[in-house]
């Protein structure tokens, strides 16, 4: 199942962004979504994740400005990115496991942050 994001681009620092991500045939309540990004020469890293019960986590520098959730109606998992900075510039990545060994991953989605 190849997952599908949307809703990168280019944009100015401070301004927001809402990545989507879909995949065909799967229902988002029945995995555990997570988001990642990888910048030029760096490692994947975590951006936000949300488990099978509602939880979510963020590492430090997503707290406060960026938002997982699942869109239940679209049957979407969608980032809600705001105040972007130039070092949040990135290609971003959806990701959804489920208990039984599942791992699906989408191609990625660039976000690039001018100053």
């Amino acid at each position: 199942v190849q997952l599908v994001e949307s809703g990168g681009g280019l944009v100015q620092a401070g301004a927001s962004l809402r990545l989507s991500c879909a995949g065909a045939g799967l229902s988002v309540v029945d995995f555990g979504w997570n988001w990642y990004r990888q910048a030029p020469g760096k490692e994947r890293e975590l951006v936000a994740a949300v488990g099978d019960n509602g939880g979510s986590y963020y590492p430090e520098f997503a707290k406060v400005r960026f938002t997982i959730a699942r869109d239940y109606e679209k049957n979407e998992v969608f980032l809600q990115m705001n105040s972007l900075k130039p070092e949040d510039t990135a290609v971003y990545y959806c990701n959804a496991r489920n208990l039984w060994g599942a791992d699906y991953w989408g191609q990625g989605t660039q976000v690039t942050v001018s100053s």
